[in-house]
């Protein structure tokens, strides 16, 4: 026992936000194409893996009950992915489950990321491996971004990644009310054709190192191009955009992803977290994180 224990290894799997969301336009297949600024929370998921001869799962933790069944995990489709691509032991994984589910911020897909980046250390593979890649691709969309889970533009259909970005320390509070949104009836009702284009809706050029004061500049000439159709699907996502734009000293409030998390950017941690607290407070139920975002 003691021997496995020592070859147990651990990888947090962060919440992905989307601090912008441009849809761009949808291609023949009907996937969307989108251009997004992407960044990574304190908030996580964790993630343990220790080899063994068969593939298995466990998922617990506060939000265990929610992330459906342990066989159609997205961690297990990576690692499956990535074995059928690349001679590698597999084992078993541990997950504790603590972000919301179906919310916008990537929990599933860095769940699996965070699969990929374990079974690559337990391997000796490099994560930037073409076999990895192609696993993280194919498990999901936002897979790709997850495994390196830094800041950074992301296009297409989320295969398409720009360089890692420098970003000013962004203390954040992360807002779930506890409704799960599902993507597919957002996408739908934002209404495009296959094959349309709306070159109007191309992202701003997001220069490397930004201040704070800038990047809050830059953010304002951006939007969620998916938060009008998901708050009619959820109107409490209105509700809880209103509770982050009202606390003191909040610079901007935004749903990420297709809903329902929401953030609000502060500039301290100070004020993140008596915002945090204030919101609590006043609504119990919801799940509210002060985190910060790199």
């Amino acid at each position: 026992m003691a021997a496995e224990t020592a070859r147990a290894l651990t990888s947090r799997a962060p919440a992905k936000i989307n601090l912008s969301l441009h849809i761009v336009g949808r291609r023949q297949d009907g996937y969307h194409e989108l251009e997004s600024l992407v960044c990574f929370a304190g908030a996580a998921d964790i993630l343990r893996f220790t080899p063994e001869d068969d593939l298995s799962l466990i998922v617990q933790g506060p939000t265990a009950s929610l992330a459906g069944p342990d066989h159609d995990n997205l961690v297990l489709r990576a690692a499956r992915l990535l074995s059928e691509r690349k001679s590698c032991r597999t084992g078993a994984f541990h997950l504790i489950k603590k972000l919301p589910v179906a919310a916008g911020i990537g929990g599933g897909s860095s769940d699996a990321a965070a699969a990929l980046r374990l079974l690559a250390q337990a391997n000796n593979i490099g994560v930037h491996d073409p076999a990895l890649l192609e696993a993280a691709r194919r498990t999901g969309s936002d897979v790709t971004v997850c495994v390196d889970a830094r800041a950074r533009m992301m296009r297409g259909v989320g295969e398409t990644l720009g360089a890692p970005l420098r970003l000013p320390p962004l203390f954040a509070v992360l807002i779930n009310p506890g409704v799960a949104v599902e993507t597919p009836p957002v996408f739908r009702k934002l209404g495009y054709e296959r094959g349309e284009t709306r070159p109007q809706n191309v992202h701003p050029p997001v220069p490397d190192g930004l201040s704070f004061d800038a990047l809050i500049d830059l953010l304002a000439k951006t939007r969620n191009d998916m938060q009008a159709a998901a708050t009619e699907l959820a109107p409490v996502i209105a509700d809880v955009i209103e509770q982050l734009r009202s606390a003191p000293d909040c610079k901007l409030a935004r749903m990420s992803g297709s809903g329902a998390t929401c953030f609000g950017l502060f500039r301290t941690c100070h004020q993140a977290a008596l915002a945090a607290q204030a919101i609590r407070a006043r609504h119990p139920d919801w799940w509210v994180k002060p985190t910060m975002l790199r």
